[in-house]
Formats: C-alpha cells, sequence, structure tokens
C-alpha cells in the first residue's frame, strides 16, 4: 500500500508560479514510476510529468514551464510561466503492475 499527499493547492495570476509537493508514504522506494496528472474543465484526467530514476518527461503544452523532481518521499512540480490553460486539479501518482496509487488532488487556478 501507497499514500499519497498533495499540497500547493492556489490561486495565481497568469505568468505566476507554484510549487506541488506530494508526500508519499508506505512501500515506497527510489525507483517506482511516479508522476503528476491533471484534470482540466471539461477534459480527461491527462499526463503532465513523470519522474523515474532520475528520468523526466514533460507533456508538450507544459515543456520549458515546469519541472519535475523527486527528493527522498516527496514528488515535486514546479510550475513557473501558468496560463489560464493550467487551471485543473493536480494529482500525484505512482503505480506498477496492476497497482495504481492516486493523491487526493489539489485544485490550481490561473486567472487571465
Amino acid at each position: 500500500q501507497v499514500q499519497l499527499v498533495e499540497s500547493g493547492e492556489g490561486s495565481v495570476p497568469a505568468g505566476g508560479s507554484l510549487r506541488l509537493s506530494c508526500v508519499a508514504s508506505g512501500s515506497i522506494d527510489n525507483y517506482m514510476f511516479m508522476a503528476w496528472y491533471r484534470r482540466t474543465p471539461g477534459k480527461a484526467r491527462d499526463l503532465v510529468a513523470s519522474f523515474q530514476s532520475g528520468v523526466t518527461m514533460y507533456a508538450d503544452s507544459v515543456k520549458g514551464r515546469f519541472t519535475i523532481s523527486r527528493d527522498k518521499n516527496t514528488l515535486y512540480l514546479q510550475m513557473n510561466s501558468l496560463n489560464s490553460e493550467d487551471t485543473g486539479v493536480y494529482y500525484c501518482y505512482t503505480g506498477w503492475g496492476r497497482k495504481e496509487y492516486w493523491g487526493q488532488g489539489t485544485q490550481v487556478t490561473v486567472s487571465s
């Protein structure tokens, strides 16, 4: 079992920055796949960025603006140059095999 708890919810003007954190507890290790997803209004939950063993991946829409990182049991998402299309609920995720674990979600609102 893994528990994921996100924090960093906020409302910022366009061009602003936020940092999300996700603290993982339970059966975790340094090599597991971890990611941030987001659900934007009217859309499905999409992958934003992932991190595994130091290798990162970003959705095209956030490349150059967002940075994912991990420090021990905490996953971060540094978000810069935010725009209104980044508004949504952000979820921390980890999983392997048939197991999936999600955080409760944290709201990010960007006003134009």
